[in-house]
């Protein structure tokens, strides 16, 4: 079918929830029905919260206006030789993600979202032409699952084609311009519901994109000197708690401090105000410090409250100085990154952050099940509820540690105190004699009853014929 059949019109709700795995579905009064290929392509940054760059992208259609749904957004391949496997593996992706909130999809739109390489003198129509192969192929895939593809749609340099319209009076082969930022109708619904587009992919990556140049050099050097004196102290066991409490307590005062100063408006200004509230050691000590599972899974306790935000841009910054090469370091603050944001409902920044973290340490198992989670639209309230009890119970494990080394402390005081006055009693009991002259400084064993003198006994020496005393 073409995107003049009326009978499969998509449409998407204008809340901002739109979308959003296990939403509510909206009245159709809060609905906005896109009509041409246009109208879709306009749409596709709001479906995301930020333009894709170089990205592949997927959109579940339900019923029979064609409700949005479900997407899946992954990377274009370079090698042209992976694209059918790619495709399969996207394809029972998007089904099988999709049944398991109970909506299988009737029917898919496809972006594909390049720019032309203009140092190579590439131009968009080239670009679209070298990825026709790559959507025939995912068409075909999704055709196999009973998931006929409505719309394909190539995005490049502010043009769009259409892979599925063969009629050049609406789809010219020169591409057709997108409208101005803006001005469409999905522009207009979003800016009513509230929903904010954040740049490029390319721009939201950026911030989790490590230092480069002098600073990187000096930000390494603190590294080196952090990881020399930290990880033995981290592998040793007993300087392992002393370490934890020293990279929360950092970070505590980080989180302190950038909540004191708000960033200025434009995410540059932003980011290179928030490099400056924090020193290359700093950084260092609790980027080494994250490295400890259970310090890391303490912080991930700070996702809400009123500093819920600057949180989150510590971690950004703390993810920009993983320098060369400690590049693999920043999974730990970049999946913090990606918690926070998640756990404040913003989706598109927690895919971002926990995508990059991936890329950090594919092997890193937090950002694994978050990112798994995240998009199979699970709820993080449950793992909300999990770590605030975790907290309280550390707490009061904290309290009660506090008042039994209290009381130890209060008894071994105690104790002190009567053996100390206990000795003083011995003491003048050794000094005085029961009715001998005071200041004396005879044993008192060495009296009588009457506190008469007592003569020492002698045993009788060989050849001595003396008589032995007795007491008088």
């Amino acid at each position: 079918m073409t995107q003049h059949n009326e009978s499969a019109r998509p449409s998407v709700p204008s809340s901002p929830s739109a979308g959003v795995p296990g939403a509510p579905d909206t009245s159709p009064e809060q609905q906005v029905t896109l009509r041409s290929p246009a109208e879709l392509a306009d749409a596709l940054p709001y479906l995301l919260g930020f333009h894709p760059t170089d990205s592949v992208v997927l959109v579940a259609l339900h019923g029979d206006r064609g409700r949005f749904g479900g997407r899946l957004r992954l990377g274009i391949p370079r090698s042209g030789e992976e694209w059918p496997e790619v495709c399969d593996q996207l394809a029972e992706t998007l089904l099988t993600g999709s049944s398991k909130r109970g909506n299988r999809p009737d029917g898919v739109v496809i972006f594909f979202c390049q720019d032309p390489d203009t140092a190579a003198g590439q131009t968009p129509q080239q670009v679209m032409e070298r990825l026709r192969p790559f959507a025939q192929s995912l068409r075909r895939a999704c055709g196999r699952l009973d998931m006929p593809v409505h719309e394909a749609l190539c995005i490049s340099d502010g043009r769009f084609w259409s892979y599925c319209c063969p009629d050049p009076r609406c789809c010219p082969p020169e591409g057709t311009p997108l409208s101005l930022p803006g001005t469409s109708v999905m522009a207009a619904a979003a800016t009513y519901a509230g929903i904010e587009v954040r740049g490029t992919l390319r721009e939201m990556e950026d911030r989790y994109t490590p230092l480069t140049g002098d600073r990187a050099v000096e930000q390494r050097k603190a590294l080196d000197t952090a990881a020399f004196t930290m990880v033995p102290r981290i592998l040793g066991g007993d300087g392992c708690e002393p370490v934890r409490q020293e990279t929360l307590a950092l970070a505590r005062t980080l989180v302190d401090r950038f909540h004191a100063a708000p960033p200025p408006p434009g995410r540059p200004a932003a980011d290179a105000c928030d490099d400056s509230l924090l020193t290359d050691e700093e950084a260092a000590t609790v980027i080494v410090g994250l490295q400890d599972r259970v310090a890391r899974d303490r912080a991930a306790e700070w996702m809400e409250g009123p500093q819920a935000a600057a949180v989150l841009r510590v971690w950004r910054a703390l993810a920009r100085r993983c320098v060369p090469p400690y590049a693999e370091y920043a999974a730990a603050p970049v999946t913090l990154a990606g918690w926070v944001a998640w756990a404040a409902d913003d989706q598109p920044e927690a895919r971002v952050a926990l995508s990059r973290a991936l890329a950090a340490d594919p092997e890193y198992v937090f950002a694994q099940l978050l990112y798994r989670a995240c998009n199979e639209g699970l709820d993080p309230e449950p793992l909300r509820q999990c770590l605030r009890q975790e907290q309280a119970d550390r707490a009061l494990q904290d309290a009660v540690r506090a008042e039994v080394e209290r009381l130890e402390a209060a008894t071994a005081a105690t104790a002190a105190s009567a053996g100390q006055g206990a000795g003083g009693a011995r003491s003048v009991r050794r000094r005085t004699r029961p009715g001998g002259p005071a200041g004396s400084t005879r044993p008192a064993g060495m009296t009588g009853p009457a506190g008469k003198a007592r003569a020492r006994r002698r045993s009788p020496r060989k050849g001595d014929c003396s008589r032995q005393e007795r007491p008088q």
